[in-house]
């Protein structure tokens, strides 16, 4: 049995992280204020078009997965998705910005249809690059550490994106600035992608089970699976609360701490501290267990979302200081669970003799883009009812104290209770002990 990738291949592979993670960044954190302060959307409509999009792969990712189960490409089943589809989803994000500024309506579908290409896109290559994972190994710690390398280049990315990003559109400010910032995340995407594509061309595959069923049958199968069913669904919530967050970044550091430059040190913060502790999240999983370090990582998450309800106005250190604290959490809980899947879909693939990988892949993250896509929804509707008021051009403007508190409890207690419900789940899931036994 193989037991280890060679490092050209593991990193190579990780390095998609790259265009999945700026995509899946910069729309969370830049599109609603986009919407609301420059084209003048109202927010709760902002947030249904960030929704719309997001929610379409819930249905196109299991497709995805279908189409390239059943892919015979000579150059690898996923790889041809990878390079296609990344080409397509880096044209299709700067799109987004590139449209009418007015009226709002107009505007606003520009950006909805763009999005919608750009996800689709997106969802050819989530999927097939999901799936590799679970067909180029068989090793229990080797997914693992797999995963670690994954983790820290979206991590890396996340950074890069979520740091620059808005200082991009701070600098040059109005619709040119998230004009500038669409052309630089979609260079971050494409190098993401020839890259992972280039790297991959040597990599081994040890599950090489046919696909069978039609996609109606092979969907129910995948949706069935009790192990797939408890981990996604902690998975679903967990990111429910965690794009909650990072949507209001942004709108904290505007409106509650009165600095708006202070989005950028908040975000690094978040997502930072995943470059030292993924490696120490990987150890423990493999010494405990994927899931007990899995319940761990939850309730440091759950701890250090609840103490941002007490950051205060003008309180910018505490606001950092907590953020970093969050994002330790936070790295355990991006790891682990993907950590987890290729676990799920191998273990499948060996007692069914079926080729179910791309399927569950899919499954999976047609789940979590619909997890994504509903934290900025519940807080564009928080933002709503907590009377926020919309502006254009990027005008800051004051806000009733009923619109500040609703920011800081869609930041906090509201992903912390999400959080607290996603213990109760992950405490079914049983393959973790016997894939460590076999």
């Amino acid at each position: 049995m193989q037991r280890s990738l060679s490092g050209k291949v593991r990193h190579g592979y990780a390095i998609g992280g790259l265009a999945t993670g700026s995509y899946g960044t910069v729309p969370g954190l830049l599109l609603l204020p986009y919407l609301t302060d420059v084209l003048g959307v109202g927010g709760a409509v902002a947030g249904l078009i960030i929704f719309v999009p997001k929610a379409w792969d819930f249905f196109a990712n299991p497709m995805a997965g279908r189409i390239s189960d059943r892919s015979h490409h000579p150059g690898g089943r996923r790889r041809a998705f990878i390079i296609r589809a990344g080409i397509l989803m880096a044209l299709g994000f700067s799109l987004m910005f590139f449209g009418p500024a007015s009226p709002p309506a107009l505007a606003a579908v520009w950006v909805l249809l763009a999005f919608l290409a750009t996800a689709t896109a997106y969802a050819f290559f989530q999927v097939p690059f999901l799936a590799m994972s679970a067909e180029m190994t068989d090793d229990y710690a080797e997914r693992t550490r797999l995963m670690t390398w994954r983790v820290i280049w979206i991590t890396l990315a996340i950074m890069i994106s979520g740091a620059t990003a808005p200082m991009i559109v701070n600098n040059i400010g109005g619709q040119p600035g998230y004009q500038a910032m669409g052309i630089w995340i979609s260079v971050l995407i494409l190098a993401g992608t020839l890259l992972c594509w280039w790297l991959t061309r040597d990599a081994p595959l040890t599950r090489t089970e046919e696909a069978g069923g039609t996609l109606g049958e092979q969907l129910k199968i995948a949706v069935s699976n009790p192990h797939l069913r408890t981990v996604l669904s902690t998975f679903v919530l967990q990111a429910v609360a965690t794009s909650m967050l990072l949507a209001g970044v942004a709108y904290m550091a505007k409106y509650v701490l009165n600095d708006p430059a202070q989005s950028t040190n908040m975000f690094v913060a978040f997502v930072g501290p995943a470059i030292l502790v993924s490696p120490l999240w990987e150890r423990l999983g493999i010494k405990r267990g994927k899931k007990s370090a899995f319940m761990l990582a939850s309730v440091v998450l759950l701890v250090t979302l609840s103490a941002l309800i007490f950051v205060s106005p003008g309180q910018s250190g505490i606001a950092i200081g907590v953020s970093a604290l969050v994002g330790v959490a936070y790295a355990g809980v991006q790891l682990l669970p993907l950590a987890m899947l290729p676990d799920i879909a191998t273990e499948d693939a060996k007692s069914t003799g079926t080729n179910r990988i791309g399927m569950l892949s899919g499954v999976w993250a047609g789940f979590e883009l619909l997890g994504f896509a509903l934290g900025p929804q519940l807080f564009g509707l928080a933002l709503s009812l907590g009377g926020y008021v919309p502006s254009t051009g990027g005008a800051v403007v004051d806000q009733p104290d009923s619109a500040l508190w609703a920011i800081r409890i869609a930041m906090s207690l509201v992903p912390a209770v999400l959080v607290a419900i996603s213990l109760f789940t992950l405490r079914k899931y049983r393959l973790d002990d016997q894939v460590r036994a076999a």
